[in-house]
């Protein structure tokens, strides 16, 4: 059983996570920005469907990148020297989100519905929630979002409109001062670009030094 949360629970340690499904901690609560950040801070993050209650995890291993890993294919080495693509970052990030929201071949859904769109965009307004894009002849060609406190940075979702754009976006915010980017979850494409799964415990000590770290949001094409 896991803890059902209400107004002004603190979430729970996450060595209380379950472990099937992975890392399922607690239900319910709201996404509001201090529930979020409280989250974030602790190595949790929201996931859920639709209609579902929200629900709050913590997986054991934890899927991350170190950017001194990241893996930089000699094809797309090229791609990021041509100039072919334009970055920019937080200038349409309610358009990444829905850009992330929209359906995907081979999935019926998406779990970024409205409230997630509208929790996140208040983060980005107070400065924590972050996109890089990456746009080509004026149109935006894919990207990413996520957020940052210190020097971690927590990703949540990318998206590509066209072959490499959200490379060329992750490759960017690997070049940046964050100390771990958060990919969560173990997946074939994050692997190939040098994420890799790491014990819940290291994941967590690693994450309290670096979101006490000074750390400012800069990027630069």
């Amino acid at each position: 059983m896991i803890p059902l949360l209400f107004e002004n629970m603190p979430l729970p340690p996450v060595t209380q996570a379950l472990k099937s499904p992975d890392g399922l901690l607690a239900a319910g609560g709201e996404l509001t920005p201090s529930r979020l950040l409280e989250a974030y801070r602790c190595g949790i993050f929201p996931w859920f469907n639709p209609g579902d209650p929200v629900l709050w995890w913590s997986p054991d291993p934890r899927m991350v990148l170190f950017p001194a890993e990241f893996k930089l294919s000699a094809s797309l080495g090229r791609v990021l020297r041509s100039g072919t693509f334009e970055v920019r970052t937080d200038s349409a990030f309610e358009q990444v989100m829905r850009a992330c929201a929209a359906p995907r071949a081979g999935q019926p859904g998406t779990w970024i519905n409205e409230a997630m769109i509208e929790a996140y965009c208040t983060l980005h307004r107070q400065g924590y929630a972050h996109s890089v894009e990456t746009w080509q002849n004026n149109r935006l060609a894919g990207g990413l979002y996520g957020v940052s406190i210190g020097r971690m940075f927590y990703g949540e979702s990318m998206f590509s409109l066209v072959s490499n754009a959200s490379k060329i976006a992750l490759a960017h915010l690997a070049r940046q001062q964050f100390g771990m980017i958060d990919c969560q979850m173990y997946t074939p494409h994050l692997a190939s670009l040098g994420a890799r799964l790491i014990p819940r415990d290291e994941f967590i000590v690693r994450l309290e030094e670096l979101v006490e770290m000074n750390g400012q949001w800069i990027i630069e094409s």
